[in-house]
C-alpha cells in the first residue's frame, strides 16, 4: 500500500490486477493535475481503455471520447480523442521522464494535451522537455507493467476506476 502525503494530488487508479497509486505533481504542472482531478472527479476516466502499449516505451490511455466504447469502430479511433474541455497549455519542466512517470499526451502542437495521458514503462529521456511530466506511480508499478502490449492491442486492458485519494 502506497505512503499517500497529499490525497487531493493522488489518483487511484484500479486496473484488472490492482490499484495503481499516482502522486500528481500540482507544484509542477497545476493545469494538467487539475484537468486529471477533474476528469476523475467525472467518471470521464472509468472503463477507458490503454490504446497504445508499446512493450519498453509506455502505455496510453485517457480518450475519454472513444476510449470507453466496446466496437471495433469506436476502439480504433481511440487516441484521437480528448474531452469537451479545452486544451491544457504544456507545462514542460526539468523533471525527467524516468519509469513510472506520467506524460501528457498530445499532438505535434505542445500545447494540445487534454485527457489523454501514458505512464512511462522505461527511463525514457528523449521526451524531456517536449511532454509535460505531471506525476509519478508510487505503488503499483507492477500492475501498469502488466498491461496488454499492442497498438491498439487486440483485447485491451481499460481503467476500471480512476479516483482522487480525498474522494475514495
Amino acid at each position: 500500500m502506497a505512503d499517500i502525503k497529499d490525497p487531493e494530488n493522488t489518483i487511484l487508479m484500479e486496473l484488472a490486477g490492482g490499484t495503481v497509486t499516482i502522486e500528481l505533481l500540482a507544484d509542477v504542472a497545476p493545469q494538467h493535475t487539475a484537468r486529471m482531478k477533474e476528469l476523475a472527479r467525472a467518471g470521464a476516466y472509468d472503463n477507458v481503455c490503454f490504446h497504445r502499449v508499446i512493450d519498453g516505451f509506455m502505455a496510453q490511455t485517457g480518450d475519454v471520447q472513444h476510449g470507453n466504447m466496446e466496437d471495433g469502430f469506436n476502439l480504433r479511433m481511440a487516441g484521437t480523442g480528448g474531452s469537451e474541455h479545452p486544451n491544457v497549455p504544456a507545462e514542460f519542466s526539468k523533471l525527467p521522464h524516468d519509469r513510472g512517470t506520467l506524460g501528457a499526451a498530445r499532438s505535434a502542437n505542445p500545447d494540445s494535451a487534454n485527457s489523454q495521458f501514458f505512464i512511462n514503462f522505461n527511463d525514457n529521456h528523449f521526451l524531456n522537455g517536449q511532454y509535460t511530466v505531471y506525476g509519478r506511480v508510487i505503488s503499483g508499478m507492477e500492475h501498469v507493467d502488466a498491461i496488454t502490449r499492442g497498438e491498439p492491442p487486440a483485447n485491451p486492458d481499460r481503467m476500471i476506476s480512476v479516483k482522487v485519494a480525498a474522494d475514495a
